[in-house]
């Protein structure tokens, strides 16, 4: 079946004001375990990386300088991840078919792992996540709402545009990592591959394209996050 014919085909729909009990309580465990930091990745930590003539050391090797932003960077890409987690269980929710449904779920589910990297790797670190990480969720879970509400095809499209920023964004975080750190730079590589195949996906399965307004406010909005997101 389409993804994007809202589930006309064959009568099967799942508007917000439908979601059932089960559904509700899904999204309030994603929410929890998001929150808590007890999220528990199904794939293993990536296989640290390392620049030629760079040796394949962990957080050990690091200067404090060096630490200090390996800390603040890979904190913003934690915060990406708490986000990832309230968009992708907003818009499951608010998905009119089953299959973007599952497709929301099965993206979801990689995002927890890079959830749980970037946690792992921040406690490496001796770092700690955001302080405003409860702000930020539930930001994002409005933001997904209003996606999934919008209909099928331009969740789908906020999805794109989503992945595509944070794909740029975790480019240019490869170009900032200090080279000695290359488990902190295996997991960023790792999760950019992730988001570059979700966004496909994504366009696959119908993508509406987002006006540029909207990708306009994506972007100021997601500058807003990481420049505070790398303080607090």
């Amino acid at each position: 079946m389409s993804l994007n014919n809202e589930g006309r085909g064959s009568g099967l729909r799942y508007p917000w004001s439908m979601a059932n009990f089960d559904d509700l309580i899904s999204s309030a465990d994603v929410a929890l375990r998001t929150l808590s930091r007890s999220a528990h990745a199904a794939r293993a930590m990536p296989a640290p990386l390392a620049a030629p003539g760079a040796a394949l050391d962990d957080s050990q090797t690091l200067s404090p300088e060096e630490r200090l932003l390996s800390g603040a960077l890979m904190r913003v890409n934690h915060v990406g991840e708490v986000c990832a987690q309230a968009l992708y269980a907003a818009q499951a929710l608010t998905a009119r078919t089953p299959e973007l449904r599952a497709q929301m779920q099965a993206a979801a589910r990689e995002e927890t792992d890079h959830l749980a990297w970037t946690e792992r790797r921040l406690a490496d670190l001796g770092d700690r996540t955001s302080l405003l990480n409860p702000l930020w969720y539930a930001g994002a879970f409005a933001i997904g709402l209003a996606a999934g509400r919008a209909g099928d095809r331009i969740s789908l499209g906020f999805v794109v545009e989503t992945e595509r920023q944070v794909e740029a964004h975790l480019a240019s975080h490869l170009q900032r990592l200090p080279e000695q750190d290359g488990a902190s730079r295996a997991v960023v590589a790792q999760m950019k591959d992730d988001e570059a195949r979700h966004a496909d996906q994504a366009l696959a399965a119908g993508a509406a394209t987002m006006p540029a307004p909207v990708r306009w406010l994506m972007r100021t909005a997601a500058r807003v996050m990481t420049r505070t997101a790398y303080i607090l």
